[in-house]
């Protein structure tokens, strides 16, 4: 048997399947013809080693209570890429599986902090951690990036240590490989995050969802960066970014402290969620025993994008710059030269242009002026869209 599903220019006609991306435009306040370029799911069809095994469980036709246990392959699949692809050598006992990486961070917050606790993000940031956040009833504190003038964003060290001496924090949610700005840390840069984390007694919840999209330099398991962090970490992990599965919800959570997973487990268990997702289960184990294939040719052709958006912007979008990603299937697009407010900016993106982005706002203070689009699609669908921003543009005002 071999890959069959290797085709990325294909168009998918995904209205009408109750696709979040494509189905909810009109209930969330955008015109019906809206083209979505939002939500962090692909326009591909996944791995054919995934669609047969999702074929299989279709005939089995009992879709009963399931879990996994040693010797049944699962944590041998998952263990198998951990090692192939990041060198990131996993142990059974530290794993935990949840049906998202949100829900896991809503389960770390109940495991290890009280309501009124503070809780660090560094912003712009994927905007649920914030909702998260707040809807436990813990104190979001902020810590923001720094863009400096090579177009990379930097962590402000001094910044972080001052918020989490004066408030006390108990948790820091690290996104690695960064979202929205596409940051891969250096194995320097984690290691001075993480010592002052060490130093303050702050558990680190290092969300790695993207960490199978590289394009410069190299992804550092946070845990692993110095062997010290695994006392305090708490590493979360999913197929569903790196093979288009978000709607199985499965992800695999590392936590290698025994108290510290004993606590997760009991936040896990109050929230009467019990055994996962069947066919989460099938898929994942499937795309992680042979998905390499569909894997490394989905990576080439969203780097060709990615490449093909940055030349875009650089040649046909003046006033607007391309944050450089070192990571994620995701761009970061910063309109502030336009000096648009954050209303004339929306206005301009959806209906000038009639394009669904995430607006930079919605990542915190630090994301104003900014966009964030999906590049996991294909080519002609990422043309049309940059080609309706520089309409946009031409004829705003």
């Amino acid at each position: 048997m071999s890959e069959r599903n290797l085709n990325f220019d294909q168009i998918i006609n995904r209205k009408n399947t109750k696709s979040l991306k494509y189905d909810f435009a009109e209930k969330r306040g955008y015109p019906e013809d809206i083209l979505p370029l939002w939500v962090a799911d692909m326009d591909f069809k996944t791995s054919s080693y995934v669609e047969d095994a999702i074929s299989s469980l279709a005939l089995q036709n009992i879709y009963g209570y399931t879990d996994t246990q040693n010797g049944d392959g699962f944590f041998d699949a998952v263990a198998g890429w951990m090692k192939r692809h990041h060198d990131f050598e996993v142990k059974q006992e530290w794993h935990v599986k949840t049906p998202g990486v949100c829900f896991a961070i809503g389960t770390a917050l109940n495991a290890v902090t009280e309501p009124g606790d503070a809780v660090i993000i560094q912003e712009p940031a994927y905007y649920p951690f914030r909702n998260i956040i707040r809807f436990n009833k813990r104190k979001l504190v902020t810590s923001s990036l720094l863009l400096n003038d090579d177009g990379y964003y930097t962590m402000d060290y001094e910044d972080f240590e001052k918020k989490v001496i004066g408030n006390k924090v108990k948790l820091f949610i690290l996104c690695s490989p960064h979202n929205p700005v596409g940051r891969v840390w250096t194995k320097e840069e984690l290691v001075r995050i993480g010592e002052i984390c060490r130093r303050k007694g702050v558990i680190v919840f290092s969300d790695e969802i993207h960490f199978d999209f590289v394009w410069e330099g190299v992804h550092r398991i946070f845990q692993e960066a110095d062997p010290s962090f695994r006392d305090f970490t708490i590493t979360a992990t999913s197929p569903s970014k790196t093979f288009n599965l978000a709607g199985l919800q499965q992800s695999n959570i590392f936590i290698p402290n025994e108290v510290i997973r004993s606590k997760y487990i009991w936040a896990y268990d109050a929230t009467g969620y019990d055994e996962p997702n069947i066919a989460g289960i099938a898929a994942a184990q499937a795309a992680y025993e042979n998905g390499d294939e569909w894997y490394e040719t989905a990576k080439k052709y969203i780097f060709e994008n990615i490449c093909f958006a940055d030349t875009f912007v650089k040649n046909e979008l003046p006033g607007v710059h391309l944050i450089h990603p070192q990571g994620t299937y995701l761009i970061w697009l910063d309109f502030r030269q336009l000096r648009l407010s954050a209303d004339e900016l929306e206005d301009l993106i959806v209906n000038k242009a009639g394009l669904w982005l995430d607006r930079g706002r919605i990542f915190g203070k630090a994301g104003e002026g900014f966009e964030r689009m999906n590049t996991a699609c294909p080519k002609s669908i990422l043309e049309e869209a940059l080609n309706r921003i520089k309409t946009g543009i031409s004829n705003y005002g």
